[in-house]
């Protein structure tokens, strides 16, 4: 018998890539292949890439845009997690043969913030909205995951997950009632492989210590402020020491917790009430809000 004939869905996805912060961060041990375990609570956030993807014919493209665009572009066509996201989709399932991804970009790139990761994210989610047999979420997952340990939650439909391993284990949690956050971009990047060494470096050979979270402690901003800590805060502290001055600067303004996320440079602070009024010097500031659910992907023809 032959196989049944797959009919491809011509048209257009868009979506909103929403970027993440992450409440609390403990990069745990080393494996041997180099690459370290974390634990860690992620919760999307309102701001977000524009991600347009239209398949159909056999080109392949990228194109990216938009305000948080750096100067020097993003790179590589081919080294994009969007483009790797795709190509990802298309090798493990014969289809499409052609894709055009096109992004705004909103999120600072190199800020900790998952913009990247988001942007692969919503690419798989679109794919699979425009696929004539689609895959589902358990399998998107998979596919996000050797792209990186942010992807699979930034795959996911979300909005608050705890994530342990390379990120690939995620429980889902109740979404938290909506806060202020506000995002302080420093002028200055981390690069995440930087930020793994001088934490290897300061650390020695690691001491595991407890990783139980109480999954009760999760459901409120009071339980979770108590928890809040990020494992490369400190190294990066020493060498910027503009991150601890920032946090510490949001903590007056009111913030329940204000600390990098992820290997930085972004800061952020989580306020119950409207922030008071900036004051992080030459620092950019960005006013979001924590997201209670994950955006659909929206089609056309």
């Amino acid at each position: 018998m032959s196989a049944p004939l797959r009919v491809a869905r011509v048209g257009t996805a868009r979506v909103a890539a929403q970027a993440k912060i992450n409440l609390f961060l403990r990069i745990l041990a080393r494996e041997e292949s180099g690459y370290h375990s974390l634990e860690t609570l992620f919760q999307r956030i309102d701001l977000a890439d524009d991600v347009v993807v239209r398949v159909g014919g056999a080109i392949r493209s990228l194109d990216c845009a938009g305000p948080a665009m750096p100067s020097g572009g993003l790179g590589a066509t081919e080294s994009n997690l969007a483009f790797r996201a795709a190509e990802s989709y298309a090798a493990a399932t014969g289809w499409p043969s052609g894709f055009q991804i096109e992004i705004e970009k909103r999120i600072p790139v190199g800020g900790g913030l998952g913009g990247g990761s988001a942007d692969a994210g919503a690419v798989l989610r679109a794919l699979d909205a425009l696929s004539p047999n689609r895959l589902g979420e358990a399998r998107l997952i998979e596919l996000a995951t050797p792209l990186g340990a942010d992807v699979p939650f930034l795959t996911s439909s979300n909005a608050l997950s705890l994530a342990w391993g390379r990120g690939e284990r995620l429980l889902a949690l109740p979404p938290l009632e909506a806060r202020d956050i506000v995002l302080v971009i420093p002028q200055f990047a981390v690069p995440t492989a930087e930020a793994y060494a001088w934490l290897a470096s300061s650390r020695g050979a690691y001491a595991p210590r407890g990783t139980a979270v109480a999954l009760e402690s999760l459901g409120a901003w009071p339980t979770i402020a108590a928890l809040a800590h990020n494992d490369f805060e400190a190294v990066i502290a020493a060498r910027q020491p503009s991150v601890a001055s920032i946090a510490e600067d949001l903590a007056a303004r009111g913030a329940s917790i204000a600390m990098l996320s992820g290997s930085g440079s972004a800061v952020f602070g989580v306020f119950a009430e409207p922030p008071r009024t900036h004051s992080s010097g030459a620092a950019r500031e960005i006013l979001t809000r924590s997201a209670a659910k994950v955006f659909d992907v929206e089609l056309s023809a």
